[in-house]
């Protein structure tokens, strides 16, 4: 077999690989998709052609499922968690990057190491911590609780566009008399900012679809979607059509930010991983 042969069928593997991936991946999409629009007998039975229905999405906002009051509680959520976070974490990360610290490496990596901590390690410390302040089944508990998760994650990414940016743009800057704080808000806010809307697309997709602590520490009141999909049932068994009409209502939000902010997210994605 000559080398032309060789590499033609390296690549025609190479594809076929790549074609088995998609597969896998896109065909509980469609098979979700599908399902969110047949009534409930025809989910049980393998059709590709069926009359379509409607009906599932208006459902899972009415009684008892009331999925309004979810979708409401993890926008909140999620929007307040990132807009706390990204600044914070611009901060933290700033200081870790410009200036030499005491003990900036057992910090930075302290920081890192709370990523590997198991989420079912912490869980009933937090339980009971906010059991005593008053803060379980609310969303003020939720978003403390997804900036402890989100954080160490946000820091870690901004810090790596942050040393990106040339030291000397910034010492220019402060000779032409600009202070420390209009260096950061003219200069590195501006270069970062793909870092920045990166780090907040993460922390809200994360604080979107966390699960085990809001099936802990919720109840009732601040109920996220996640949770409620597991409100879905009936005597008849899982309602795969209104679970599946729920999911694509949770998953419409990340395709629709990832098409409005994809050249970003890219090059941030790129960026960080460089740096």
């Amino acid at each position: 077999m000559t080398g032309r042969r060789k590499r033609q069928l390296a690549n025609g593997v190479q594809v076929l690989l790549i074609l088995i991936a998609i597969f896998v991946m896109l065909v509980p999409i469609i098979w979700i998709f599908m399902a969110a629009f047949k009534n409930h007998i025809d989910v049980f039975q393998l059709k590709l052609f069926f009359k379509p229905t409607l009906k599932n999405f208006p459902a899972v906002f009415e009684s008892p499922y009331s999925l309004g009051h979810k979708l409401m509680n993890s926008t909140l959520v999620a929007l307040v968690t990132v807009l706390l976070a990204i600044p914070i974490a611009t901060m933290a990360a700033y200081s870790f990057s410009r200036f030499r610290l005491t003990g900036e490496t057992t910090m930075l990596v302290t920081i890192l190491a709370t990523q590997f901590v198991p989420a079912v390690v912490i869980i009933l410390p937090f339980f009971v911590m906010f059991r005593d302040l008053g803060l379980l089944d609310t969303r003020v508990g939720l978003i403390l609780v997804n900036l402890s998760i989100v954080m160490p994650f946000a820091i870690w990414m901004i810090k790596g566009f942050i040393d990106g940016i040339p030291l000397d743009t910034e010492e220019a800057a402060m000779v032409d008399g600009s202070s420390r704080l209009q260096v950061i808000r003219n200069i590195v806010l501006p270069m970062a900012a793909p870092g920045l809307l990166t780090a907040g697309i993460f922390c809200f997709i994360i604080a979107w679809n966390e699960f085990l602590f809001a099936l802990i520490l919720t109840n009732k009141n601040a109920v996220t979607l996640p949770i409620g999909l597991a409100l879905f049932k009936a005597e008849e068994g899982d309602l795969w059509n209104l679970l599946s009409a729920a999911g694509i209502i949770i998953m419409v939000p990340m395709f629709v930010l990832a098409l409005i902010i994809r050249r970003y997210f890219v090059q941030g994605m790129t960026m960080g991983a460089v740096r």
